[in-house]
């Protein structure tokens, strides 16, 4: 795996052992073509497995880096690819949803990515909905089996917009109002 933009441009990306299903460099490249700047923006990686994303988006100016994974098999190989940061980047090794309930800022951008077999991710976006790290402007982006379809509206939650991606799609959701 290679990073597809910004100031790491091409370093390589070490995969962890176990269960990992890293987004493809097409797809991150367009995610981050679509969110266009994040030069100063608070990005929160969820299920963040090689920290792939989390360097994205440290690479493309991201201030504030958050990666969470909760397979602790994982941490060493997270650790050492987040290390290609010049800034530091906060890794916590908890289930999302734990990490969720003690969150204390918003973020600007949140990315999910669970296992595909993950079954509550409407339940996940209501959790991150309801959470501190997603404030007035967050938006959420969760990458799903194209053939599963998530709710238009979930919470306090708006789909802003779905793109496609081979046998997947990322779902774009935006606050629609304060809780």
């Amino acid at each position: 795996m290679r990073i597809t933009g910004g100031s790491l441009k091409g370093r390589t990306v070490q995969c962890p052992p176990g269960e990992i299903r890293p987004a493809m460099d097409r797809m991150r490249e367009s995610l981050f073509a679509i969110l266009g700047s994040i030069e100063g923006a608070r990005f929160l990686d969820l299920f963040s497995g090689s920290g792939v994303v989390a360097l994205e988006a440290c690479s493309r100016g991201a201030v504030a880096v958050t990666a969470v994974e909760r397979d602790h098999g994982k941490r060493r190989i997270l650790e050492a690819n987040l290390s290609l940061c010049e800034q530091s980047v906060e890794i916590y090794t908890a289930p999302v949803e734990r990490y969720l309930l003690r969150a204390r800022e918003p973020f600007d951008l949140i990315f999910c990515d669970p296992p595909f077999r993950y079954r509550y991710k409407n339940d996940l976006l209501a959790k991150i909905a309801a959470s501190k790290a997603c404030g007035i402007d967050t938006e959420i982006l969760i990458h799903h089996p194209r053939t599963e379809a998530l709710s238009e509206e979930i919470s306090n939650l708006h789909r802003s917009r779905t793109q496609l991606y081979g046998g997947s799609q990322v779902s774009f959701y935006r606050r629609t109002q304060e809780l």
